[in-house]
């Protein structure tokens, strides 16, 4: 059972017991009984975070639930307009140093178990 806190207009916040389902009721401050709303505290590095980096984490987050969804035209076209604004983003010449066509080394390494794991990636990109 998790613990929440809650403020009393009178003393203050106090934390209380509660099951999941009976997060968002109020409950009485144990002092004075009085009916007390809980409260909902961010942390800083929250409430800090940029327009921009919110709106894209509110996209991540529904885009898990629900992907958007292309058609394979869509998709070339998207393809299309990202290679040439690397082209014009990046212009090569002999020794540049940028990696351009080298392969990349891979992330995967292997648990004591044997099983694949690949750090700094998403979980659910799994390898068969």
């Amino acid at each position: 059972m998790p613990m929440y806190e809650y403020k009393c207009p009178h003393h203050g916040v106090f934390q209380e017991l509660a099951p999941m389902q009976q997060h968002d009721q109020p409950k009485p401050c144990p002092q004075c009984q009085t009916v007390s709303a809980r409260v909902i505290v961010l942390p800083p590095e929250i409430a800090r975070v940029l327009r921009e980096t919110r709106a894209a984490m509110e996209r991540n987050e529904k885009a898990r639930e629900s992907p958007d969804v292309m058609t394979a035209g869509q998709y070339r076209e998207r393809e299309e307009e990202r290679q040439a604004r690397a082209a014009v983003e990046h212009r090569h010449h002999s020794g540049c140093g940028c990696n351009q066509g080298k392969k990349r080394k891979s992330n995967l390494m292997y648990t004591a178990e044997g099983n694949k794991m690949f750090p700094g990636m998403r979980p659910w990109m799994i390898s068969h």
